[in-house]
């Protein structure tokens, strides 16, 4: 049996999130007016930057400092904008949106939803409990919401 949970938003759009049997979740309901997001691909940009920087003979910043640092601007004293930082300046153009895959689903009046929310923490649902976003699919009713399981990644692995 589909265990469902519902959310009306500040429009009183109702949606509904249905738990499918192989643990995905099929969300229903106004996608008239929407926002999407796409995530950023980095590879390009920090393959250059390692070249580049071990080119010198120096040692690359991780690539999770690299995220942050090739979108920095700068601003002066006055929080005024005077431009990109040197990382951004030199790299910033080889970051591109992948606009083949879905990660944020916002719905006028909402909810925002985007990929490794916690369903059952955001709505407050024990038939959504332990299950986070991992893709979004469009389907002729709505989204079909990959998941994976809040503690999956404690999972004991074995070697095969």
């Amino acid at each position: 049996m589909n265990q469902v949970a519902k959310y009306e938003n500040r429009y009183g759009d109702v949606y509904t999130f249905t738990k499918q049997e192989d643990g995905n979740v099929l969300w229903e309901g106004n996608f008239k007016h929407c926002r999407f997001g796409f995530p950023n691909v980095y590879k390009r940009a920090y393959q250059q930057y390692c070249k580049d920087v071990g080119s010198k003979g120096e040692h690359p910043m991780f690539i999770d400092t690299f995220k942050e640092q090739v979108h920095e601007m700068l601003y002066n004293e006055n929080d005024e904008y005077v431009g990109p930082g040197p990382i951004c300046a030199q790299y910033g153009h080889l970051v591109y949106s992948d606009n083949k895959t879905i990660d944020m689903v916002d719905p006028s009046g909402g909810p925002y939803l985007s990929t490794h929310t916690n369903l059952g923490e955001r709505f407050d649902s024990e038939e959504l409990k332990g299950l986070c976003i991992s893709s979004f699919k469009r389907v002729d009713t709505g989204y079909l919401i990959g998941t994976y399981g809040e503690f999956d990644h404690l999972r004991e692995r074995t070697d095969d």
